[in-house]
């Protein structure tokens, strides 16, 4: 009756047998999240090693979007160091855009980075750029594809805004709402110039954000820039225009778009005021594409002066194609207002939400001259029959519930540190470098002494994991070499990790 039984045998044994050899009477200083041992970290440097484990399993899948770290109170137990230094891994996390804190959701991971590839002898030292590879040669139509498609850690790509941040929750809530009040109506056929909400949201985001006043009916719904563009065309044409001048260095993508509807593109240099209204009369062209509040790529403001020569080549028959690109994201200087605004009948303005919440809601606008509204409503019908409504009805909410703006204070914050951390590794890893345009937008320029041509610099920062575009890719007159670097989709702590890459490119190539 006394003895022990077999069971309460054997759970004594398994009580022994999972109790770790050298305990000693304390709690063990490893986690079995992640299998995290604190005593590998350095003295001193516990946050800072914290930080890099749970990169790496995000990196290597071990971490993936959604997943729940543990409570900072479990997991500084479970490691035996203090809640703080949880805290502050956590708090990097956060600000690189990984982690997002969601209350009584815990901190979830919203953003993992590719897994690093192996360091080859190749990465180190890249072989020479063979023929025929992605940056040798005239960039053709293909060469964006391309770039997208190739394999990189780290993307630099500029445009990219940042997709982590986009406001799911507000996006939802918008979504419900208008479900909830959807009339049957609304899932028929809508009008191709855009549904009326999102149109009378766009007229009052204008006027708010971008100086423009127009009427809702003066607002014609697009699926993108691109889209605009492509409607234009014909349009141009009708109108007696196969030519419109465009800026260099200025967007090959938009160069692109414009010579595939067969229209003639002579470039017309860029200076630290904008364009060169001087060099513009000298092409001849009765229409130009501009980006005055943030030129892409070098990011200059168009000075007063220019705007005053712009408007007066605009009212003796010119036509401006404005492309509001990024507008909205400045950081380091005041609002400009656009020049749709100030000259409204000789003005054609392009904006979309690719570069505020995400490309792939392909939803933009464009305020025509009211010569062109009617020619460009019948191009759109005769193309798609007019945008998705839903989409639409739902982004008309986000802009007038004032969520829309809520998200662009958060980017700019955002967006900001990121170009912060670039700005400052480029300083250490580029020295000499010139950094254009980093009061606004999404990007920088960087220029540097005409050694090494930029295509090579690209492919070497490719061959290391790095995705940049060459300046001469945006340019066809001569100019110093540069790259053009996206910053905003990449969190701030592996900014610095990209930009040593590039750094250690143009080195190895200078030698």
């Amino acid at each position: 009756m006394g003895g022990v039984t077999e069971r309460e045998q054997a759970t004594a044994t398994r009580r022994t047998t999972d109790t770790p050899a050298a305990y000693d009477g304390h709690p063990a200083h490893g986690s079995d999240f992640l299998q995290l041992d604190a005593g590998d970290a350095p003295p001193g440097g516990k946050a800072d090693w914290l930080v890099r484990q749970l990169r790496r399993a995000m990196a290597d899948g071990r971490l993936t979007v959604g997943s729940r770290l543990p409570p900072t109170r479990v997991l500084a137990a479970e490691l035996r160091v203090s809640r703080g230094v949880v805290a502050e891994a956590y708090r990097r996390l956060t600000e690189d855009g990984h982690v997002e804190g969601r209350r009584r959701g815990g901190t979830v991971v919203v953003a993992v980075s590719p897994a690093l590839p192996p360091r080859t002898p190749a990465a180190v030292a890249p072989e020479p750029v063979a023929p025929g590879s992605l940056f040798a040669g005239v960039p053709g139509p293909e060469v964006f594809d391309a770039l997208r498609a190739a394999p990189s850690r780290i993307d630099f790509t500029p445009g990219r805004p940042d997709l982590t941040a986009f406001p799911r929750s507000a996006w939802l809530r918008a979504e419900r709402a208008v479900l909830a009040g959807l009339s049957a109506e609304h899932l028929g056929y809508g009008d191709p110039s855009g549904a009326p909400e999102l149109r009378r949201a766009i007229a009052g985001w204008l006027a708010r954000g971008r100086g423009i006043r127009v009427e809702p009916d003066e607002v014609l719904v697009v699926a993108g820039t691109a889209q605009a563009l492509t409607l234009l065309h014909p349009v141009l044409r009708a109108d007696g225009l196969d030519t419109v001048a465009v800026e260099d260095p200025g967007s090959l993508g938009t160069r692109q778009h414009l010579e595939h509807g067969g229209l003639a593109t002579p470039p017309v240099p860029v200076d630290d005021e904008g364009v060169r209204v001087d060099a513009l009369r000298a092409t001849g062209a009765r229409a130009v594409l501009l980006t005055p509040a943030h030129q892409f790529p070098l990011g200059v403001v168009t000075s007063g002066e220019r705007r005053r020569e712009l408007l007066r080549w605009a009212a003796e028959g010119g036509l401006i194609v404005e492309d509001d690109y990024d507008a909205e994201h400045r950081y380091d200087r005041p609002p400009v207002p656009a020049l749709r605004g100030l000259l409204d009948d000789r003005v054609c303005y392009l904006g979309s939400v690719s570069k505020l919440l995400a490309p792939a809601l392909r939803i933009g606008w464009m305020v025509p001259p009211h010569r062109h509204r009617d020619a460009l409503v019948a191009a759109k019908r005769f193309t798609d029959l007019g945008n998705a409504v839903l989409p639409q009805l739902v982004l008309a909410r986000l802009m007038e519930s004032g969520d829309l703006e809520r998200h662009l204070r958060l980017l700019r914050g955002r967006h900001r540190r990121r170009r912060d951390a670039m700005i400052h590794a480029l300083a250490g890893h580029l020295p000499g470098a010139v950094v254009h345009g980093a009061a606004a937008g999404l990007h920088l320029t960087v220029t540097y002494a005409p050694d090494v041509p930029d295509t090579e610099l690209a492919a070497a920062a490719l061959a290391r994991g790095v995705k940049v575009q060459p300046l001469s890719w945006h340019r066809r007159l001569p100019g110093p070499p540069g790259l053009v670097l996206g910053y905003a989709a990449t969190p701030a702590g592996v900014v610095a990790e990209g930009v040593a890459a590039v750094g250690e490119a143009l080195r190895a190539l200078s030698a």
